[in-house]
């Protein structure tokens, strides 16, 4: 079984920054990888993304201001945050789309969330 837990949330200042993780376990074949957020309220909305080559992708306003990463040996996925403001206030949700061994097609993990935070 594959599980994705998020870590490094929690309140921060407007301009301060923020890194989350998001540690796998189990072994599979990631197609996909990504971030997600979901303020009360609102749909939940693409952060950025990652493909297995390296290739990111982020939402337009948050552009200069995340990154995601990831440590392959590790399992770990990153965001990394910076310059946060108060409407970046969220749960932020890692996500990871990949093949278990020995299955044909693919399965979608999430993790829990994580409560992001930023005051004025």
């Amino acid at each position: 079984q594959v599980q994705l837990v998020e870590s490094g949330g929690g309140l921060v200042q407007a301009g301060g920054s923020l890194r989350l993780s998001c540690a796998a376990s189990g072994s599979i074949l990631i197609n996909y990888m990504g971030w997600y957020r979901q303020a009360p309220g609102k749909q939940r909305e693409l952060v950025a993304t990652m493909t297995s080559g390296g290739i990111t992708n982020y939402a337009d306003s948050l552009k200069g201001r995340f990154t995601i990463s990831r440590d392959n040996a590790k399992n770990i996925m990153y965001l990394q945050m910076n310059s946060l403001k108060p409407e970046d206030t969220a749960v932020y949700y890692c996500h990871e789309r990949g093949t278990p061994r020995g299955v044909v097609g693919f399965v979608d993990y999430w993790g829990q969330g994580i409560q992001v935070t930023v005051s004025s």
